[in-house]
């Protein structure tokens, strides 16, 4: 995979830059694992918004994911590596050795023609999944369950790992992209190795129009809305000095939201934890 730059024949091509799309195999999804994706612009059932910012955005198929693998010690072949638009990692297409077909993550390595595997038996080598008390200690991983059976919930984007630091008792504690280090239970399953497209974070899209294709609706300075709108809204001049906070009050940057007290233990060490 690689960055390509485009020339600046407009102002919003100044700047740009986009995939190469070199490690694509397959350019058509398979049909059997795709379904239909409503668009509801970040709206409840009674159409109220409930998530700002969000909306539009280029019409697409939902690609499912075998995000808990099922077929434990059955072989997998690659078929092929795909684009997925509902995510900013890469896709790799599976042929199971019964026939079954399914998508995956693709992490860094893995290639079309090379064979995965689920369970006990599995290897350590990327696109395998296995239980992470199976896992030696200091190994990348990612696709981390956080309940058994659940299917996995954590390091799922472009270029990001997790790094397993060791095992007590039955947990084991993982030092997540975000520097937090915490405790999950040791039979939770999780993929090897580091998500692939990990240039994802350095693309530039150059102009309004591409962020719109992609969903993301624009968003309004606080200070440039009228005082009924924004605690940092009107004034005379251009004011200075204010802590930045939400349209309701609430402070933007350092201000704790996290209310979960229910897995306070499980976490070790906070990622906002100085020193």
């Amino acid at each position: 995979m690689g960055v390509k730059v485009f020339r600046p024949t407009t102002a919003g091509r100044r700047g740009m830059t986009g995939f190469d799309f070199k490690e694509i195999t397959k350019t058509k999804p398979e049909k059997s694992l795709t379904t239909s994706l409503k668009r509801k612009a970040a709206r409840n059932n009674t159409g109220m918004i409930t998530m700002r910012h969000q909306g539009q955005g280029h019409k697409r198929r939902f690609r499912t994911i075998e995000f808990l693998r099922l077929k434990l010690d059955v072989p997998a072949k690659v078929a092929a590596i795909e684009y997925d638009p509902n995510r900013s990692s890469r896709i790799a297409l599976l042929y199971y050795a019964d026939g079954v077909k399914s998508y995956i993550l693709a992490p860094i390595g893995l290639k079309v023609g090379d064979t995965v595997m689920a369970g006990s038996k599995a290897d350590i080598k990327p696109g395998n999944s296995l239980r992470m008390v199976d896992m030696p200690v200091g190994i990348q991983i990612h696709n981390i369950e956080l309940r058994p059976g659940k299917g996995a919930q954590l390091v799922r984007g472009a270029g990001v790992a997790a790094t397993l630091l060791g095992k007590v008792g039955d947990y084991v504690q993982v030092k997540l992209p975000s520097g937090e280090v915490r405790q999950i239970l040791g039979v939770c399953t999780a993929c090897v190795g580091q998500v692939g497209n990990t240039d994802n974070n350095i693309i530039n899209w150059g102009k309004a129009g591409r962020s719109r294709w992609k969903g993301i609706r624009p968003g309004v300075r606080g200070m440039a809305m009228n005082p009924i709108d924004h605690p940092l809204g009107g004034g005379e001049g251009v004011g200075k000095g204010h802590h930045p906070v939400t349209p309701w009050g609430q402070p933007c940057k350092g201000y704790k939201t996290r209310n979960n007290k229910r897995t306070d233990s499980m976490i070790i060490r906070r990622r906002n934890a100085k020193g």
